[in-house]
Order: C-alpha cells, then sequence, then structure tokens
C-alpha cells in the first residue's frame, strides 16, 4: 500500500490494521467517540481499543466532507519532475530574475565601506574583504540555500507562504473560515504533531488559544511583507545609479544631475516592459546577467593574479577580529556598507515560485558565489596596490580596454538586478491577496507553464513612481544605501523567525538544532540591524517609512474584512424563517440558475433577505457561490468545487464553495466557470442518491453511523455507512466511488428507477438552459455608533476609502456586467 497521510472520519476507513500511518487529531478538531463492540465473535480482535481512539465523531460531517473525503489522495498533486536539462534550463533563468541584485553588489559595497573606514594598512582591506566573504558564506548560502529553501510551501516561497504553512498546522488564520474538508485537498499534505512531541503540541496551543498571538504572529508576517515591498522600491534606485554613475568620472560634463535624468529614464524602461511578464524578461535578461557575472568572475581573476594574490588571506578570519580591533566603532558602521552584498538575498526565497528549488540551487552553488568571489577578491587586490581608489573601485580596477564593454553591461545588469525584487513583490501582493490581506488589484497571469510568474500592473506604476521620487530627492547612492540595508535586514530578521517556527511546530526539528538556526544566523543579521539603524537620520528612515505605510494598508483591510465576515455570520438567515417561506420562498420561482455570491461558508446570506424584498420572483435553483482561499499553494481542479444542499430538496437550493490556492489564477471566463460547476452540481445529486439508496439497502449494517447536516441547517440527516475492512485493504483511494456503485444492485443505481433523482436533475437542466444570473451585494461597511472613535476612523474612512478603490465585485469575481443584479447591503461592525 502506498504510504499516505490519513485522516479517519465517520464516513471514511477506519484504519488499516497494517500498512498505513494513521495521522493524529487534537481535540479542537474533532471529538473521540468510544465505538460499541460488534458481536462479530472476536472480529476485530485485540483491535478494538487502537479503534477507539482512532476512531473520530467530527463536529461537523457533511457533504462537504464526503466530497472531500471521496477525492482526497486521488489526485497527488506534486511539484512537476523537471528533466536534468530542464532544470538547467531554469536555473540559468533565475540569472535574470533572482540573482541581478545580487550580482551587481560589487559596483557599490567596497565604496559603501571604505567611505566610513580609511584604507591606512594590508588590514583595512583584508578585514572588509573577509567580512563580505563570510557573510556571502553565512547568510545566502548556508542560510537560503542549504535552509531557508525547504521550508518552501508546496514550491512556493516568501513570508506569506511561511505563514499559509503555519496556518495550516495552527488554526491562527485571523478570518474565521477554516473547514475540515480542506484539509482533504491533496495539496495540503497535513501531517499534524503526533502525541510523543509536546514541544510541537504547546506551541500549536499557544498560538491558537491566544488571540494576542495570532495578531503578533499576523503584524509579523506583514511587515516582512512591508519591507520587501519597500526592498521593491530601493533595488532598483540604487542598482540604476551606481551603474550610471561609473559615466561620471569618464564622460566630460556628466554631472549629478545628467547621472539622475539617465536613471529615471532607464527606470520608466525596467518597468515598462514588467507586463511581458517574467518567464520572458528572465529568457532576454538571462544571457546578459550570464555575461555579467563571467565578466566579474574574470575581471576578478585577472586582478587577483596581476596586483596581489596575498589577499587570499582574507580566509582566515582572523582579520575581521583585527579589523574590528583596529577601527573600533568606525569598522561597526562599516557593517552597514558591508551588508550591502547579500542585498537580494531573500529574492532566492521570495522568487521561488517562479522557478524550483534545485534551479536557484544550482545557480548560486555554481555560478553566483564563485564569480562573487572572484570579484571582490580582485578588487580587494586593487586597493592593495591603489588604496586611494576606494571611491570608483569597481571601474577603475576594469581594465582601460574593457571599461565601455563592460559599463554597457553593469548598465544593463543594474536594470535587470532590479527585476528580482520587482518579481518578488508581486508574489508577496498576490500572496497576501489570497490570504485577505491585500486590497483586491487586477492580476495578469503571464505565463501558461509557471503558475507563479504574474504582473500586477498598479503595484508596477506604483513602484515606478516610487522608485523615480526617491532618486530625484536623495541624487546620491550612499543615502539610498543606508535605507537599503535596513530593509534587507529586516526581512531576513522576519524569515530567520518563521523558519524557526516551521522547525519547531511542523519539521519538529530537534531543540537543540532548531535553536542553532536563530541563535547563529539571527544574530549575525542582528548585529547588521545595529549597524544600519545606526544611519537612521541619514536615509535610513525611508524604508520604515515605505513598511509602516503597507501595513498599516494590509492590516486595515484584513481587519476590516474580518470584522464583516464576523457580522455576516451574525446576521445570516434561520432555518426557521426559510421554513416560514416554504418552497416558493415567498415569492415566485422563475426558471433559471441565481448565482449568489457570498463570502460565508456555512448559513444562508442575509442577501438572500434582500433579494427576496427588492425582486418580484427569484430563480428556481439558487447556488450560493463562496470564492474560498484555502492556506495552500495550489488546488486541483478536480478538487475546485464543494456542495451541500441549504434546505429540502423541494427549495432546490445548493451552497458552492470554489477552493482556490494562494497562487491560483482565476483564468477562467464564466461559461467554463458554470460549465464546471453545473457538472460538479450534477455529480453531486448522483452521489447524494447513491449514498441514500446504499443506507436504505444495508440500513441493519450494524458499522453504519448518522452524518447529518448540522443543527439548524434544516435537513434531514442521512447515513452513510463505513467502508469494509475488505475495501480497506484496496490500494487506491480512487476507487471508492466504484467500489460503493458496485456494492449496489443496478437497480438502484439508475436515475430512472429513482424519480426524485430524475425529477431534479431534468429541473437542474431546464435551469441551466434558461440562463444564469449573478445576484451581486454592493456591500458598505460601518462601525457601530457605540464604537470607539479609532475603530469608526478605521472602518468609516480608511477602510472604505480601501473598499471604494479596489477592484469590484463583478471584476473579482470575473462575471458579466449584462447578467448582474446587485442590492445595496450595509454591515454594521
Amino acid at each position: 500500500m502506498e504510504e499516505r497521510d490519513e485522516i479517519e472520519e465517520a464516513s471514511e476507513r477506519v484504519a488499516s490494521r497494517t500498512g498505513s500511518d494513521s495521522r493524529w487529531v487534537d481535540g479542537s478538531e474533532v471529538e473521540t467517540e468510544i465505538v460499541p463492540s460488534s458481536d462479530n465473535g472476536g472480529r476485530d480482535g485485540g483491535y478494538g481499543s487502537l479503534r477507539r481512539r482512532l476512531v473520530k465523531k467530527p463536529k461537523r460531517v457533511d457533504s462537504f466532507d464526503v466530497e472531500a473525503m471521496e477525492i482526497a489522495g486521488a489526485y497527488s498533486h506534486h511539484s512537476k519532475d523537471s528533466s536534468i536539462w530542464g532544470t538547467l534550463a531554469l536555473a540559468f533563468q533565475t540569472l535574470g530574475v533572482v540573482y541581478g541584485d545580487m550580482g551587481t553588489s560589487p559596483l557599490y559595497v567596497f565604496t559603501d565601506v571604505f567611505s566610513r573606514v580609511k584604507i591606512d594598512s594590508d588590514v583595512d582591506v583584508l578585514g572588509a574583504l573577509s567580512l563580505v566573504m563570510y557573510t556571502i558564506a553565512i547568510i545566502p548560502l548556508a542560510k537560503y540555500v542549504f535552509v531557508v529553501l525547504k521550508a518552501n510551501d508546496n514550491g512556493e516561497g516568501g513570508t506569506f507562504a511561511l505563514y499559509s504553512l503555519i496556518c495550516r498546522y495552527a488554526k491562527v488564520n485571523m478570518l474565521p473560515n477554516q473547514q475540515p474538508a480542506d484539509e482533504h485537498i491533496s495539496s495540503f499534505r497535513l501531517k499534524l504533531p503526533t502525541p510523543e512531541l509536546k514541544r510541537a503540541l504547546r506551541i500549536k496551543e499557544t498560538l491558537e488559544k491566544r488571540s494576542a498571538s495570532k495578531t503578533l504572529l499576523l503584524l509579523f508576517v506583514l511587515m516582512g511583507t512591508s519591507m520587501i515591498i519597500g526592498d521593491g522600491i530601493l533595488t532598483p534606485a540604487i542598482s540604476v545609479m551606481s551603474a550610471v554613475s561609473g559615466l561620471q568620472g569618464e564622460v566630460p560634463g556628466f554631472g549629478t544631475n545628467a547621472v539622475v535624468v539617465v536613471s529615471i529614464l532607464i527606470l520608466v524602461v525596467l518597468f515598462g516592459i514588467q507586463r511581458f511578464g517574467t518567464s520572458k524578461v528572465g529568457v532576454m535578461f538571462s544571457p546578459i546577467l550570464a555575461l555579467w557575472f563571467l565578466s566579474l568572475g574574470s575581471i576578478g581573476l585577472y586582478n587577483l593574479v596581476k596586483h596581489d594574490i596575498t589577499v587570499l588571506r582574507a580566509f582566515n578570519p582572523i582579520y575581521i577580529y583585527l579589523f574590528f580591533k583596529k577601527h573600533d566603532k568606525e569598522a561597526w558602521y562599516a557593517l552597514g556598507g558591508c551588508v550591502l552584498c547579500i542585498t537580494g538575498a531573500e529574492a532566492m526565497f521570495a522568487d521561488l515560485g517562479h522557478f524550483s528549488v534545485r534551479a536557484i540551487q544550482i545557480a548560486f552553488s555554481f555560478v553566483v558565489f564563485p564569480c562573487l568571489l572572484f570579484a571582490y577578491m580582485g578588487q580587494a587586490a586593487y586597493l592593495m596596490k591603489y588604496p586611494d581608489s576606494s571611491r570608483r573601485i569597481f571601474y577603475d580596477s576594469v581594465p582601460d580596454s574593457l571599461f565601455w564593454p563592460v559599463i554597457v553591461i553593469a548598465t544593463l545588469a543594474a536594470m535587470i538586478a532590479s527585476q528580482a525584487m520587482i518579481s518578488a513583490t508581486f508574489s508577496c501582493v498576490k500572496q497576501s491577496m489570497a490570504l485577505g490581506c491585500f486590497p483586491r488589484l487586477k492580476i495578469v497571469h503571464t505565463s501558461r507553464r509557471m503558475m507563479g510568474q504574474i504582473y500586477i500592473p498598479v503595484i508596477n506604476w506604483f513602484l515606478m513612481v516610487m522608485c523615480i521620487v526617491v532618486v530625484a530627492i536623495f541624487r546620491s547612492t550612499t543615502e539610498i544605501a543606508n535605507a537599503y540595508g535596513i530593509a534587507e535586514v529586516g526581512v531576513m530578521i522576519v524569515t530567520t523567525s518563521l523558519v524557526t517556527l516551521v522547525m519547531l511546530l511542523i519539521w519538529q526539528t530537534n531543540l537543540f538544532l532548531a535553536l542553532c538556526f536563530p541563535l547563529v544566523f539571527g544574530s549575525v543579521e542582528l548585529i547588521y540591524l545595529s549597524a544600519v539603524l545606526s544611519k537612521f537620520y541619514q536615509g535610513g528612515w525611508l524604508p520604515l517609512v515605505f513598511a509602516s505605510f503597507f501595513l498599516c494598508v494590509m492590516y486595515i483591510w484584513n481587519y476590516g474584512s474580518v470584522l464583516k465576515y464576523r457580522s455576516e455570520v451574525r446576521e445570516k438567515i434561520s432555518m426557521d424563517f426559510m421554513t416560514e417561506l416554504g418552497s416558493t420562498l415567498g415569492t415566485v420561482r422563475v426558471p433559471g440558475i441565481g448565482m449568489m455570491y457570498s463570502e460565508l461558508v456555512q448559513g444562508i446570506p442575509s442577501i438572500l433577505g434582500q433579494f427576496l424584498l427588492n425582486l418580484p420572483a427569484i430563480h428556481s435553483v439558487l447556488v450560493v457561490v463562496c470564492i474560498k482561499y484555502v492556506p495552500v499553494p495550489v488546488v486541483p481542479q478536480e478538487e475546485r468545487f464543494l456542495f451541500r444542499r441549504l434546505c429540502p430538496k423541494d427549495y432546490h437550493m445548493f451552497r458552492c464553495i470554489a477552493r482556490y490556492g494562494y497562487t491560483d489564477i482565476r483564468k477562467e471566463d464564466h461559461h467554463s466557470f458554470e460549465q464546471l460547476l453545473v457538472e460538479s452540481l450534477e455529480k453531486f445529486l448522483r452521489r447524494e442518491a447513491q449514498d441514500l439508496a446504499l443506507e436504505h439497502w444495508n440500513e441493519s449494517d450494524s458499522e453504519s453511523v448518522s452524518v447529518g447536516f448540522p443543527e439548524g441547517d434544516g435537513i434531514d440527516e442521512f447515513k452513510i455507512p463505513l467502508m469494509r475492512d475488505s475495501r480497506l485493504q484496496g490500494s487506491s483511494t480512487a476507487s471508492e466511488e466504484t467500489g460503493i456503485s458496485a456494492a449496489l444492485p443496478s437497480s438502484m443505481m439508475s436515475s430512472d428507477e429513482d424519480p426524485s433523482l430524475e425529477y431534479e436533475l431534468s429541473a437542474l437542466r431546464e435551469a441551466t438552459d434558461s440562463g444564469f444570473t449573478y445576484l451581486l451585494a454592493h456591500a458598505d461597511v460601518r462601525a457601530k455608533k457605540n464604537s470607539f472613535f479609532l475603530k469608526k476612523l478605521v472602518i468609516n474612512y480608511f477602510y472604505g476609502f480601501l473598499r471604494r478603490n479596489c477592484r469590484a465585485g463583478a471584476a473579482n469575481y470575473t462575471v458579466p456586467h449584462m447578467n448582474i443584479i446587485e442590492v445595496g447591503m450595509t454591515y454594521m461592525v
């Protein structure tokens, strides 16, 4: 039997005596039910105690869970295994997207370091070189390549990917729309802590029970995401200006104003080509970056051999100690320039969704890392001979015959360097939107093969305007570098903290090893943070302003969305009221399917009452559609829809939850969405009829258990028997429906012999032929009159402004404007 994680629900298999690993579920999900022993002559043998421990009675098992369990495991969603050549091709593309930022750091690192420390002896150069070499080895290589990249969420990276991973293992999501059925998505890959690991359980319980812990975790993640967006503004500014500034010493009359104007023109071109997508940009840029890294490595090796090969002594870390002993406080300030050598390291993780772990590891280990080492060693060798060249060290160390080719490649490389953080910004904004932490914006999917390659026009133009403002105001790379360091180190500290939590909660790493990770890498990052914060008044305030702005936007949006959802839950229509209305809903039912959109995952939304009051008739079939994003990267198409009846059969009312991962793009048009929904609804009706027929045929089975709808939903409970022991030992979960069908007499399986099923299917087809109408709410969210002043200010003005200016409901749901009926709704929160 294939190894797989299993959840033991009442309508699912109990547990195979051998060969499968049961997953442990804590009491917050299910209630333990002691299964009565059957009089079967000891059929279970010594297995009774195990059954009593494993069989769980769900708090809520309904058609959602039945559907989810039927397909769980049938469609395994794994990351695409690329061939060797495919991986190498992706590794080549990463040069143009991921490593451009880090690759252009030799343009300005030593310039910034030695603007704070003067070169008086060999110790100065060797100490700075040793700092740079070991910083690159510790942070990008040891931390990101070997540890952080493995903490991906099914191939997705970034702070929000880590947050979604944590949300799957602990209920820390602020929006209370989680369902047991979500755990059966094949990409969920959930394996909860075992009872033996008390430490992981204590962390899980602490995060779930304390609302303050959830809020602090969310704010921490939002801060990291805000820093990444800030990086997307500062990276293009410093990279382009550093490259263009090389012309100042070579072209007469090319002053600061000319540098600013040329830099702005290049930035406009850079952001203008983003609409073509990461893949096309990567393919176009990768050869240039490959040539750039080759130039860095070869020029560095040339300078190393020609000027002073003794700089290899910098591999001895004693020179770091000597450097700090000699310069004391100035050496600490110099760390602010040294940290620039790892700018863009976070892009290795944030851009992971565009590529693969192996591709990023190969590109860094065999191309980027050695070329950067040679580049810095070559510059250090040149400074040993010409210590007064630190202001223009990169261009001065280039041989005269290669100056113009190199400056052209450097300018192009600087443009490309910005691509890493621009792509990372798009990915982070998309993930935060899906998890309810960013206003809805238009997203363009730019690749048919790579789901993570996207383009967000509003964010793109916002970044461009901010970059131009930064270049025009600061007019110097020195102050931009002070700001840049704070943003970079801030993101790294957030990533270190979240990966540590993943180690403790999910990986269940040995406590000593898990604590070594933040002690080693976190200590280095905190030292660098203390250095860059010393330049707060010299430009360091800029990333904090950007981060604070985006943090406020994201938290206000999340806060307002959570309050709105809770208001919808409070105001949902009771089943007693629906029963009083009767199957006609107190009005005329006309042919057609009404698609009523709501964020509720349970109950009947109050928007239905508004439609019944304002419309003279309502559709014969009503489907309450909930577009829900779950904390997984991708939901396979086969697992997209979950259905459930909202009322008795003659009401013809259903709930449909369309589930998407946070990297899924809703590409389908309304025609394909309607077709998929109707097909899934027909399958649901047939399966429901099969389950009822099987229960009727096998009602005396001693192993049957009742599976009903939650109290108050107005549905007579129906029974779904446990799977037979013979089916427990089957080889595939996908054959369960076939096994059920085969167990029934043919007369029970035919819709011709089931008048109610045939009637319902014919009514559905008639309604489909009559067309679809989309019923939407034009919502307005207001704070209650007795609310605090700050809450009124946030909800009525800030959140209201964001709602009015974000992507509207019709565009967000991708529904045709000609078939929309909207009613106004005011939610008092």
